[in-house]
Order: structure tokens, then C-alpha cells, then sequence
């Protein structure tokens, strides 16, 4: 009984897993597009910076209105909706020819991203015992390194190539996957067990996250939310397009982040296993302020061997954080409100993820120092550190109710 239940526990990290990389299969080929479609379409640095913004504000709306819908029809059922929305999304976008179109279809990918990704990790959250369920999430988390690769990779020889058109209709073949995953994907058992009970309506959810029992971990959480996706996508959207500013080759901007990409992977593994054995707070604060000295390296290195070292730090140590963040997060939550809650915190994330892009835009235009940009994105996750560290409670065994 014990190995089915093993068998069937990996089995659904592979399935929920292969979602999480398709999704970031596109964040990770939207940084590249950016920079190819800043020379083909010869746009201004605040026209690249709404670009990713504006996939952020879909997924800030994604990750609310799929959240509260977890809530009502299921885990299993809006993991495949929002998986499909942004696949189709992503392979139109290809036929886009202005940028108003673009961004349009940037809004709608968006929202199909913002709600699969907390909707997943509570789906795995839910169906994993509480040994192993820290550990699984990240594990769950590390998905989206691969992605990250197969973007990069893609990228680096298709884009040049073939144009970035051809990127985006690759990256839209999870399109038949989800329809795969309707058949033999089970939803969450904690769902299941409550939703013939009585429901409370989506204001009781959002009026619940304030009581005074979870007033806490909904203020600790959008804080962490906020700054941690606003420097995410500030630093890592513009990566591309900061390492041609430092006077890089497109070609060769492309080769030295699918380096950096490389070191996602042992961030998410050494995350993987300090979670159960040091507590999920540990993983948070240490990744966080690893990942704040890494991006004030990153800003003001002046040699390549300094860059490159800067930037596989960041990516081992920011990857690392995002693993413990999607681990934590759920289990401030009973299951009644666990999918609004992890939606909402994700949703007041993406709100920094709006402002992280056109800050560095606007900046970029305004010809502030990388260094300054990448301080002002340093200070941010230091913040969001803290805030785990003095506000956070530990979580780690704790069984769901």
C-alpha cells in the first residue's frame, strides 16, 4: 500500500510538473522574444517594459479569479483550464504583428500562468503527507528550471535562426497535453473531502483572510509576494536585454544566460533538501538575502568573470527562495480558503511583477545606472526576508486541516 501510494505521489509531481515547465517555457522565452522584438519591432525601452507588465497584470487577474475558482470546482479542473488559456494563447501570439495585438495576447497568456501556478502547488500540496510535502513542492518548483533550459536552449538556436515566431508556436504544444491530463489526473483529496460540505461565497473567502486568525500570514505573505516577484521579474525579464547593455552580442547575451540558467536546478535541489531538515523559514531567509547580494554583484560587476559568477548565484539562490516561498504558502490556509488565499497572495504578487519591468524601463530610458536598478531590486528582497524572518511562523510538518 505504502509504494502505491509512493507510485501515485510521483506520478502526480511528474503531471503537475510538466505543466509548471510548460509555463515556464514561456516566462523564460518571453525575456528573449523581448530582446529579438526590441530590434525587429525597434521599440523603446518602456514599449519592452510594458511587455512583460502586461503579462504580469493577466497574471495577476489570473491568480485571483482562478484562485477563487479552485475553490469552488476544483483544483483538477482550473489547473487544465488555465494550462490551455495560455498555451492557445501563446501559439496565436506568433501570428501577432503589432504590438498592441501583442500585448493584448501577453494579457491573456498571463492570466492562464498566474492561475496554474499557485492552483498547482496547492493541488500537490494537498495530495502529499506532511513528511514529504515541503520537500515535493520544491521538488514541484524545480520544474520550472527545466522550463527555464528548454527556453533558453530554444532560444538561443531557434530565435536567430528561425525568428521568434517559431519559439512561440514550439511553446504551444502543452496545448495537448492538458487535454491528456483530464483523464487520469485525480484533484486534491482535502478537496474533495469538503467540497459537499457547506461553501462560503468568494467575499467570505476574501473577508476570512483578514480574521484575526489569518491576518498574520495573509500580511506576511503579500509582503514576500510583492517584493520577491517584483525583483523577479524586474531582473530576470531584462536579463537578456541587461547583458546587451553591458555590451554583450544578442547571440552571445543568449549563451551566457542559458549558463546562468544552469545553476537553477542545484538551487532548487539544496532548497529540496534543507526544507524538511531546517524548516521552511531557513530556506526562505537564507535564499533571499543569498539572492540580494547576488543582485547588487550582478548591477555593479564590471567583468565577465564577476557577471557570470553574480548571475548563477542569483539564479541558484532566487530559484531556491521561490521553492520554499510556493511550499510555505499553502499551508497558511485551511482548505476551504487555501486556494483564494495562495491565489490572492500570488495576485498582490503580480502587482510587483507589473512595476518591476517598467520600473526598469523607465529607468533604463532615463539612463540610471544598471547598478542602481539592480540595488533598488537588492533592497527589495532583503524586505521580503525580513518580513519571513520576524513576522513568519514555521510550517514544516504540520499536518492540513
Amino acid at each position: 500500500m505504502k509504494k502505491q501510494k509512493e507510485i501515485s505521489e510521483r506520478k502526480l509531481l511528474g503531471v503537475a510538473g510538466l505543466g509548471w515547465m510548460f509555463d515556464a517555457l514561456d516566462v523564460g522565452m518571453l525575456s528573449f522574444i523581448i530582446a529579438a522584438l526590441s530590434v525587429e519591432w525597434n521599440l523603446s525601452a518602456e514599449q519592452m517594459g510594458w511587455i512583460g507588465s502586461m503579462n504580469s497584470v493577466g497574471m495577476a487577474v489570473g491568480a485571483l479569479v482562478f484562485g477563487i475558482m479552485a475553490d469552488r470546482i476544483g483544483r483538477k479542473q482550473v489547473f487544465i483550464i488555465t494550462l490551455l488559456l495560455f498555451s492557445i494563447g501563446s501559439g496565436v501570439s506568433a501570428f501577432a504583428t503589432t504590438l498592441s495585438v501583442f500585448l493584448i495576447l501577453r494579457f491573456i497568456i498571463g492570466m492562464g500562468l498566474g492561475g496554474e501556478l499557485p492552483v498547482a502547488s496547492t493541488l500537490v500540496s494537498e495530495s502529499v503527507s506532511a513528511e514529504k510535502r515541503g520537500r515535493v513542492v520544491v521538488l514541484l518548483e524545480s520544474f520550472w528550471a527545466a522550463g527555464w533550459l528548454i527556453a533558453a536552449v530554444i532560444s538561443y538556436f531557434i530565435i536567430p535562426k528561425f525568428g521568434w515566431q517559431v519559439a512561440l508556436l514550439i511553446s504551444a504544444t502543452p496545448a495537448i497535453y492538458a487535454l491528456y491530463l483530464r483523464i487520469g489526473l485525480p484533484d486534491s483529496p482535502r478537496f474533495s473531502a469538503v467540497k459537499n460540505k457547506a461553501k462560503i461565497t468568494a467575499f467570505q473567502s476574501l473577508a476570512k483572510l483578514w480574521s484575526k486568525e489569518y491576518r498574520r500570514p495573509t500580511i506576511m505573505l503579500w509582503i514576500v509576494w510583492f517584493c520577491v516577484v517584483f525583483s523577479y521579474y524586474g531582473m530576470f525579464l531584462w536579463l537578456p536585454s541587461v547583458m546587451v547593455m553591458k555590451g554583450f552580442s544578442l547571440i552571445k547575451s543568449f549563451e551566457y544566460v542559458l549558463i546562468m540558467t544552469l545553476a537553477q536546478l542545484p538551487g532548487y535541489f539544496t532548497a529540496a533538501w534543507c526544507i524538511e531538515r531546517l524548516g521552511r523559514k531557513f530556506v526562505l531567509v537564507v535564499y533571499l538575502i543569498g539572492t540580494a547580494i547576488s543582485a547588487y554583484l550582478f548591477g555593479t560587476a564590471e567583468s565577465t568573470a564577476l557577471l557570470m559568477t553574480a548571475g548563477i548565484l542569483l539564479s541558484f539562490f532566487n530559484l531556491g527562495a521561490w521553492g520554499g516561498l510556493y511550499a510555505y504558502t499553502p499551508e497558511q490556509y485551511p482548505t476551504i480558503i487555501r486556494g483564494t488565499g495562495a491565489g490572492m497572495a500570488a495576485a498582490v504578487g503580480r502587482v510587483g511583477g507589473i512595476l518591476g519591468p517598467l520600473l526598469v524601463g523607465y529607468f533604463v530610458k532615463s539612463e540610471i545606472p544598471i547598478s542602481t536598478i539592480f540595488t533598488i531590486f537588492c533592497i527589495s528582497v532583503l524586505i521580503g526576508a525580513f518580513t519571513v524572518l520576524f513576522v513568519g511562523k514555521e510550517t514544516a510538518k504540520t499536518e492540513l486541516v
